[in-house]
């Protein structure tokens, strides 16, 4: 993940202060109430939502079920898998060892781990905590989704990608990295002399009553579990198996709404590291040029409608999270789901908004512009690190791509203001010395993208091919051990399913070849001697991927 993708997202509107708590939770409710009724409901997997104001629940509901299959609700004491918020509680793990003088964030991690090769490089942990290591992530890699099932040590995790080469020298660009995480709850092993799970439990979990949070076990009894489950064009399914020693410190928890707002308040009132250290973790940092970045340790710096935030998400095989702290209004909301779809970020970002008074415009409200004005800003934008979006129109509608995604919808709200659905994301077009410009603002920070003459991604033409001929291409086929291509058909279509991921639909070229629309893929099904199909070939990113036919 590069900078551009962590820049996703003061003053109170003066009517809070002629109402009561009770009275704004009131209006908050019905508000809510209303927005995930019309996500979440006893056919959909589950959100558990909690707002607090000045550290105490002012709203706490869930929505949808825990458990499809038995037909169990969920309820606001379900447990979810928490992810990548699990960086939070590592974060704070280490600051509370250097408080201790058990080891500073200056220090060179060959210090605790001698054996890792850093090549001659100097890595700190501060590097590892702010993504700026160099270190290749492992959930990056090939083997990570053939591996997926496999326990691991922390050590034999390690062995995984201590021997990739660095990406970049340490300290002098950000890429999000899971790897930096292992190593920090490994350093946390050898300084404390406690596993990570247990200095979680006793030091953290224990301390602030934290009774209903965990280090996540697929094999364990968690009371109140909600099921986790990934979503594909048929409905639902059960979220793919991971084994929780890989996530490790990187993202194993899992907790509740309501032990997460007792973490937050830990947070918030020093109870486990001073304000000093905590500074370090929730205002970003810099680059060896000095460049900021948003992302300090284990806390992302962001904005919702101007109000300042200190956020992360999280997602994991059937779960996806997402917690936003607003400090001055004192405001926290936490968003927790067992599937690793939709959008919970979207979803706890405008409910951060309505409990702070700021709403985000919605695609509703849209105004009407001529065919001539959209026109005026459509083409290509190119921003930093290369990164290209294209602005198309069709029957009257803009539409935002960025190159390999898909096409999405921007609405105006002004003749030159664009949101996404949702309104948390928007576009301001500008002209600067004749050429187009834009700027993009996602979690409150803007990038700017400037028009270039790049036709958009072609619309490839498919064929229809016979449903005795899409039979053919039906079965399993293993690009490696355990990671695997499903390929069925339904209503004359045929579908993709790998790993760890959500079905897509496959487009026929010619009789053989097919090509994906979500991300920029193609699959070539092999034909042995006698005719019949005994293995694939995925060619995506520049690799090409056999696979054979197993089933």
């Amino acid at each position: 993940m590069s900078v551009n993708q962590l820049l996703l997202k003061y003053v109170v509107l003066s009517i809070f202060a002629f109402f009561s708590i009770s009275s704004i939770g009131q209006t908050l409710e019905t508000e809510i109430d209303s927005y995930i009724g019309d996500i979440y409901n006893s056919e959909t997997p589950s959100l558990s939502i909690l707002v607090a104001k000045d550290g105490k629940a002012i709203y706490s509901k869930a929505f949808g079920m825990a458990n499809l299959e038995l037909d169990v609700a969920a309820r606001p004491n379900s447990v979810y898998e928490i992810g990548s918020i699990t960086k939070q509680f590592t974060a704070v793990a280490i600051l509370m060892l250097e408080e201790q003088g058990q080891l500073k964030i200056t220090d060179d991690i060959s210090k605790y781990i001698p054996d890792y090769p850093t090549n001659g490089k100097s890595i700190t942990i501060h590097q590892l905590l702010n993504h700026t290591s160099g270190i290749k992530s492992y959930t990056n890699m090939p083997s990570f989704f053939s591996q997926a099932r496999t326990d691991m040590t922390p050590v034999e995790l390690i062995g995984v990608f201590k021997n990739e080469p660095v990406e970049f020298d340490p300290g002098s660009d950000f890429n999000y990295n899971n790897s930096g995480y292992i190593l920090l709850g490994h350093i946390i092993e050898v300084v404390s002399q406690q596993s990570y799970a247990d200095f979680i439990k006793t030091r953290i979990f224990d301390k602030l009553g934290m009774a209903n949070s965990y280090y996540g076990s697929m094999t364990k009894m968690i009371p109140n579990r909600a099921s986790g489950y990934s979503k594909e064009d048929s409905g639902y399914r059960n979220a793919d198996y991971l084994s929780l020693t890989l996530p490790y410190a990187a993202g194993s928890l899992m907790s509740t709404t309501a032990d997460l707002l007792i973490w937050q308040n830990a947070i918030s009132n020093n109870t486990l590291i001073k304000r000093s250290s905590l500074e370090k973790a929730i205002n970003g940092s810099t680059l060896n040029s000095g460049e900021y970045i948003p992302y300090g340790y284990g806390w992302i710096k962001g904005d919702v409608n101007g109000s300042t935030t200190a956020e992360h998400s999280g997602g994991i095989f059937g779960y996806s999270t997402n917690g936003i702290f607003l400090p001055e209004e004192n405001v926290y909301v936490i968003g927790l789901t067992n599937c690793d779809c939709g959008n919970v970020g979207g979803i706890t970002t405008n409910i951060a908004a309505m409990a702070i008074g700021k709403p985000f415009p919605k695609k509703e409200d849209a105004i009407a512009l001529s065919e001539s004005e959209l026109r005026k800003w459509v083409g290509a934008y190119e921003y930093e690190g290369g990164v290209i979006r294209h602005i198309t129109i069709k029957d009257k509608q803009l539409f935002s791509q960025r190159e390999g995604s898909t096409n999405l919808e921007i609405y105006p709200m002004t003749a030159t203001s664009f949101i996404f659905d949702g309104g948390d994301t928007a576009y301001t077009f500008y002209t600067e010395n004749g050429n187009r410009m834009v700027k993009m603002t996602i979690n409150g920070n803007t990038i700017v993208g400037k028009g270039i003459d790049k036709a958009p991604p072609a619309m490839r033409k498919e064929i229809t091919l016979t449903p005795e001929v899409l039979k053919e291409y039906i079965g399993k086929y293993e690009i490696q051990p355990s990671f695997h291509i499903t390929i069925s058909v339904r209503d004359g279509r045929l579908y993709g399913l790998a790993t760890g991921q959500g079905e897509v639909e496959l487009f026929a070229s010619e009789k053989d070849n097919f090509f994906l629309k979500v991300v920029p893929a193609e699959i070539t099904f092999n034909r042995s001697t006698d005719g019949k199909i005994e293995s694939l070939t995925l060619n995506q990113g520049g690799q090409q991927m056999p696979g054979k036919k197993i089933e």
